[in-house]
């Protein structure tokens, strides 16, 4: 039984407005769901993919307004983004400096080239070339060239004080293997060990990165925080198994839970990061066509009839 890489990651907005314009103009992901939190309806969900809305692709985030975070370690610190080329790093490079986006420049990290950048919120976030792997699924009504798209999600980063008890989950409990480390410079010389765990077929798709900074503060949630990390499993015959599995092994989850356009299942591992494994459909098509995801406020079934007072409750969102 084995997951099969990065299902979707989701973070914290306190501006939606600003939120929507940087991750659909700016990075030119398509808005391919715009629903609620299904555990409290007076904010928004909203998740961007690629042009077919394929998991793996998913950026979402809460509406929530809270202030911004405190950074520190036992979080997820930096959410990578995949493109094809180095060519196509460049490009993004320049639309960054012309369009002052908060950007440190390419580096090579773990024999990628890398290029960290922020949101308005400071949302930590990088380019990450992949060479080979899946094609990307190019959204028609970007502004980005189908060539330069960002094709989806990993590595996902997260800072943790100790490795060993977050290793024992991934190894023990997730069945992830440890693949390699490597080191972060730093302005000051040498930065922290970063281990690198792959699921299923690895690659950077399929790729958790532990920073390990025992120095570090407990970090704070707020805006420009992430909330959890999803992992992939293809069907619900092997979701109702990990179900069991994390039962049998003694590992306190939610439980299964239907989110409507994905099954989910969620637990901490020791050093507080939240994580879910979620079914790579029924998908966000379950509802509204292919071709028009995102431009209604969608409802899953169980709280339909409630449209009138959700929509009540919430800000405008141009789309």
């Amino acid at each position: 039984m084995q997951l099969t890489g990065i299902h979707h990651l989701t973070a914290v907005t306190a501006n939606t407005a600003a939120n929507h314009a940087f991750y659909t103009a700016t990075l030119g992901l398509r808005l391919v769901k715009k629903t609620v939190n299904q555990d409290d309806v007076s904010a928004y969900h909203l998740f961007y993919a690629d042009g077919l809305a394929s998991p793996g692709t998913d950026l979402t985030f809460f509406d929530w307004p809270v202030p911004r975070e405190k950074r520190g370690t036992n979080s997820i610190v930096r959410t990578g983004m995949r493109i094809g080329s180095e060519a196509t790093l460049l490009w993004w490079l320049e639309r960054f400096t012309r369009l002052k986006v908060a950007q440190q420049g390419i580096v090579v990290r773990d024999g990628r080239p890398t290029l960290d950048f922020e949101d308005g919120e400071g949302q930590r976030l990088c380019l990450v070339v992949e060479l080979g792997g899946a094609p990307a699924n190019p959204w028609v009504k970007s502004p980005i060239p189908a060539e330069h798209q960002i094709r989806g999600l990993g590595p996902i980063f997260l800072s943790i004080p100790r490795a060993e008890p977050t290793e024992h989950v991934l190894r023990e409990v997730l069945n992830l293997r440890g693949t390699r480390a490597y080191r972060v410079s730093a302005d000051a010389g040498e930065g922290p060990e970063v281990r690198v765990w792959e699921m299923g077929p690895g690659g950077p798709a399929a790729e958790l990165h532990l920073v390990i900074e025992p120095g570090l503060p407990r970090a704070r949630q707020g805006a420009g925080a992430v909330h959890h990390v999803a992992l992939r499993t293809p069907n619900e015959q092997e979701y109702a198994a990990w179900a069991e599995r994390l039962t049998a092994l003694g590992m306190p989850s939610s439980g299964p839970v239907d989110r409507f356009y994905f099954r989910s299942l969620y637990f901490r591992e020791p050093n507080g990061i939240l994580f879910e494994i979620a079914t790579d459909g029924p998908g966000f098509a379950a509802d509204e066509p292919l071709e028009t995801l995102g431009e209604r406020l969608a409802l899953p079934p169980f709280l339909e009839a409630r449209r009138a007072e959700i929509e009540a409750g919430l800000k405008p969102l141009s789309t």
